[in-house]
């Protein structure tokens, strides 16, 4: 069931993991080792459940792994609005935060779609 045709919330996720990857290392140069080790997993399960959602058994399951890629998405906008209200703590790029806004954006509609059809 996979299509390997080029998907654009798949690039985007994947791309957005790498720069979480590099953000929780600059937590993690600066010993913030708690929210450093959040945001990594939170940042980074988002591309993985839609990556995993191209592969999905049915279309409950792909739903299914996109509601679990939203809610990741969710944590991590709170992790990182800790990030900025924080005096001890780096503040994210804000392009690091319209990515994400984008992102979440994308995810909301291909669930929207999905469920419609």
């Amino acid at each position: 069931m996979r299509d390997d045709r080029k998907n654009l919330i798949v690039e985007m996720t994947t791309e957005y993991a790498l720069k979480i990857i590099d953000y929780s290392e600059i937590l993690e140069s600066e010993r913030k080792y708690v929210l450093a080790k959040q945001i990594l997993r939170s940042g980074t399960s988002i591309g993985a459940n839609v990556r995993e959602a191209q592969n999905a058994e049915s279309k409950a399951d792909f739903i299914h792994k996109f509601k679990i890629a939203a809610k990741e998405a969710d944590e991590l906008a709170y992790w990182l609005d800790l990030c900025k209200s924080a005096r001890s703590y780096p503040d994210p790029d804000p392009i690091l935060v319209a990515n994400l806004q984008g992102i979440i954006k994308i995810v909301a509609k291909i669930l929207s779609s999905s469920k419609s059809k």
